[in-house]
């Protein structure tokens, strides 16, 4: 049945003036951890960029997870392209298919596949995930659905033809729709399933939440899956697109969207923690994991350290926020001597 309706202390490193600043820039994270808006969230009086940014190393400490995170949205970061992987499962109904810089998962169901994602191209599609599935011991004629996180190349390249040889259904949201029809109308798939915000699919017993998660495209969702190993059951999330935009309100969506993701996170009792490209330790883990399958799974990270991951995000984006504040104000006090003379 188908619906749709996560230490090191800083204080000998800094000045007094600095040290405050940051017990401010605390209080402020968590008074506001659920409650920002979309358009106005709380950035804490006189706290700088650089404040953000050590606060978030800070709470990262040596967690490889969340200092790989915090190195991703650093500014000037670029997704690094790492050779291809190996298909893994790293649980038991979750297929991990990687072109190496960009990644999908294949959410194994008794009634068929939901693939998260689809890579670049047909060529991938073709040549990575219908072979990785394969290895894995599923079946590619049984994909039903395929959710586009967001409305770029790299995330729905392969997605037209995996719906036209295997008659997969394709989710997206209705503004990435647009996106892909304005920018990539020559690869984009037929225009099919529209995602709403908190909306659930459902196939094979295994539900999916998908949350609107606006910021990277105005239509980004990120995806909440229950998922098993043996006799235990785990929750992952999914943030469907980690790079940060440059405008300033859009950098204030992004921001908005991470505070109503962690909420619902919490809510869910996530305490796992999956990415669609390099940028949280991933292809490490999928190699942990597979050198060690007996082993504990890498990507369950418990919930604390699920949360703290969002924070970290939280915590990147006020500083990409206070950086893009400070260069405008710069930018309009340039203009305005520039008028003066």
């Amino acid at each position: 049945m188908t619906h749709f309706p996560g230490h090191d202390d800083l204080a000998d490193h800094l000045s007094r003036r600095r040290f405050g600043r940051l017990a401010a820039l605390a209080l402020a994270v968590g008074a506001g951890a659920g409650s920002a808006s979309l358009t106005s969230p709380a950035v804490a009086v006189g706290a700088d960029a650089r404040d953000y940014f050590d606060r978030a190393r800070g709470l990262a400490g040596s967690d490889p997870v969340l200092l790989a995170l915090v190195t991703a949205l650093t500014p000037g970061a670029e997704v690094p392209h790492p050779p291809a992987p190996e298909p893994l499962k790293i649980f038991d109904n979750l297929a991990f298919l990687s072109a190496g810089w960009v990644s999908a998962m294949a959410v194994l169901t008794d009634d068929g596949i939901v693939l998260i994602d689809a890579l670049t191209s047909p060529a991938e599609a073709e040549g990575v995930l219908v072979p990785g599935l394969r290895e894995l011991g599923a079946d590619p004629e049984t994909i039903k659905y395929v959710v586009v996180s967001h409305g770029h190349g790299d995330h729905f390249g392969g997605a037209r033809y995996l719906a036209d040889r295997y008659g997969a259904r394709v989710l997206m949201t209705r503004a990435d729709w647009d996106l892909i029809a304005r920018t990539r109308p020559d690869n984009a798939p037929t225009r099919d399933l529209e995602i709403a915000d908190g909306q659930r699919l459902t196939l094979g017993g295994t539900t999916i939440q998908l949350h609107h998660t606006p910021g990277h495209t105005s239509g980004t969702v990120s995806s909440v899956i229950p998922v098993r190993s043996g006799c235990e059951r785990h929750t992952a999330m999914l943030w469907g697109g980690m790079n940060p935009p440059d405008a300033l309100t859009d950098l204030r969506t992004y921001l908005a969207s991470i505070h109503s993701f962690q909420a619902r996170t919490r809510q869910a009792n996530v305490d796992v923690e999956l990415s669609n490209h390099p940028n949280d330790h991933g292809l490490e883990r999928a190699e942990q994991l597979r050198n060690r399958p007996d082993g504990v799974n890498p990507f369950v990270l418990g919930r604390p350290r699920a949360q703290r991951f969002l924070t970290v995000m939280d915590l990147m984006a006020r500083g990409r926020i206070a950086e893009a504040e400070s260069e405008s104000e710069a930018a309009v006090g340039a203009a305005g001597g520039s008028g003066r003379r």
